[in-house]
């Protein structure tokens, strides 16, 4: 989509969107390959015994018509939605466009959710119909009483176990039922996926989004990856298709490029099996979450023992900063690309180093086609320097419809044309736009406005800090004080003289009213499903 130039005011100035009146995603990402090139690779999953599978897109398109026909059969209609509590494996991409193509509106969840959780967002949504696995079919038994929408339990691995008998089987229905399906004739502005968002506060909320979404996401998926396809691209992230990091900023982009997914469930994220990963199926480009990325660094020199060669690296959910960035450029050979966006408007910002000069602490710039600025409670744009509220211009493609059923939260998401991110940050002279923090985030202090992202960078390079999160507790001198919790490296042990050291580290890096006047230890932050720190969860735990 974007087109090839040089810099990225060139890439910028020349993008035009092209969305169609009429438009799926099911058939844009596996029909369209499936005719015009059948045996080009979609699909390299490895299993959880070390085995490997791999799906042509004829392959795909042919699961996804009979599994499209099996759901029509056990009454799903264009616009039910389907819930798919699956991880990262073929029948999790293969229900996805299974949904598309008959209209219905899928709806990913996340594997580790708890039985209150899935009740909520099933209920929330009214899915008709669950695709899943042993584990999430056992769940789904203590609640299925309390959910009378849902029809139809289909299990991936059999319908074995205590639960089976109100399961139906995956595999025997798709491999008996017909190949040919004739897909819905939708339109790019018609609904297709409900996301729900992390729940940092309040409840979750189903961000409902169109087909259109897909297309959306492109420039920000293509800026971030250097020009996203290249010749030899093949792209795997660790993060859940269940969020729309793993679905919509690489699964589907990918596949509508005809770029060939590589897919992995860790059963606990390893590092170490990371890199491996990356070299044993010459991966090329992946999406890291910071997290990933934070673990990893601790993995030392792995390319003595991996033969990796990558060509991108993109993050995104949290602020890398300096230590990070550095640590990627030996690491990977490349710059780590920063890109920015929420569940409701996705993949707005980035960085991208062979287009921009990179900037350390700052995420990028708008990706072209979005109409990104910093405002002010009025809805003004705010000059260059000035703190404000990140926002997006509707219309825009990667915009969602609206909350599912919440006409009032998604309402109050807008200050007249620009939808709030609900994040604070700035411009700089340069069009570059800097994160400071969530709403909630920016701490007050002593007169200053200080974001956690720049000392959270800070912390991480120090040599006994393993992780950090940063937040704001009360204070009555100077209303607040920066207080860091920090999860140290194995081996380290928590002392007055290492609060200390860890102070003047940085308080002689970033500035004296940045440094933190409190220091906690844990064993690990809270973080939400997405790898997001839950600093609410750490402000509730020290006193007012």
């Amino acid at each position: 989509m974007l087109p090839k130039a040089d810099s990225y005011e060139a890439v910028r100035d020349q993008f035009v969107w092209r969305v169609p009146e009429r438009y799926n995603i099911g058939v844009n990402v596996c029909d369209k390959w499936a005719e015009s090139d059948p045996e080009r690779l979609a699909l390299i999953h490895k299993r959880r015994d070390g085995g490997v599978e791999e799906y042509r897109f004829a392959d795909i398109r042919t699961l996804s018509n009979r599994f499209a026909n099996v759901l029509a059969a056990h009454g799903v209609a264009r616009g039910d939605r389907v819930g798919i509590l699956l991880p990262q494996a073929p029948e999790t991409a293969v229900s996805h466009v299974a949904v598309y193509k008959m209209g219905g509106i899928a709806v990913p969840l996340f594997s580790l959710f708890g039985v209150e959780a899935l009740e909520y967002r099933l209920a929330n949504c009214g899915a008709r119909a669950v695709v899943t696995d042993a584990v999430g079919a056992a769940k789904l038994a203590q609640i299925r009483d309390r959910l009378p929408e849902l029809r139809a339990v289909f299990r991936i691995d059999g319908i074995g176990g205590a639960e089976g008998g109100a399961c139906l089987d995956w595999h025997a229905l798709t491999d008996a039922a017909s190949d040919a399906f004739t897909p819905v004739d939708t339109a790019a502005d018609d609904p297709a996926v409900i996301i729900y968002t992390s729940g940092t506060t309040g409840q979750p909320k189903g961000a409902l989004h169109a087909h259109r979404v897909l297309l959306g996401h492109l420039p920000g998926v293509e800026i971030s990856h250097d020009l996203f396809p290249q010749p030899g691209d093949r792209i795997w992230t660790p993060a859940d298709w269940a969020w729309i990091g793993g679905l919509l900023d690489v699964l589907l982009p990918a596949w509508h490029h005809g770029v060939t997914v590589v897919s992995h469930r860790f059963e606990k994220f390893d590092p170490e099996q990371a890199f491996r990963l990356l070299a044993d199926f010459q991966v090329r480009n992946a999406f890291l979450p910071p997290t990933a990325l934070k673990m990893m660094r601790a993995v030392a020199d792995p390319r003595a023992r991996h033969a990796y060669a990558m060509r991108s690296v993109a993050s995104g959910g949290e602020t890398l900063g300096t230590e990070l960035l550095d640590w990627g450029r030996q690491t990977f050979g490349v710059t780590i690309n920063e890109f920015y966006g929420q569940t409701e408007c996705n993949m707005i910002v980035s960085s991208a180093a062979t287009l921009m000069p990179p900037k350390p602490g700052i995420m990028g710039r708008p990706a072209p086609g979005h109409d990104v600025a910093v405002i002010d409670g009025a809805g003004n744009r705010l000059p260059p320097g000035e703190l404000g509220l990140i926002a997006v211009r509707r219309p825009d493609p990667v915009m969602f419809l609206g909350y599912w059923n919440n006409p009032a939260a998604t309402a109050g998401k807008f200050i007249g044309e620009w939808l709030v991110t609900g994040d604070q940050g700035e411009l700089d002279a340069d069009g570059y736009i800097r994160f400071v923090g969530r709403d909630d985030d920016v701490i007050t202090s002593a007169g200053y406005r200080i974001g956690p992202g720049e000392i959270e960078d800070c912390l991480i390079g120090h040599p006994a800090v393993r992780m950090a999160a940063v937040v704001g507790v009360p204070d009555p001198l100077r209303t607040e004080i920066v207080k860091a919790f920090v999860v140290l490296q194995d081996g380290v042990t928590a002392d007055d003289a290492l609060v200390a050291a860890i102070q003047e580290h940085v308080k002689t890096r970033l500035a004296a009213h940045e440094y933190p006047r409190a220091i906690e230890f844990l064993d690990q932050l809270p973080m939400t499903t997405t790898g997001k720190i839950i600093r609410r969860e750490l402000r509730d735990r020290s006193p007012s």
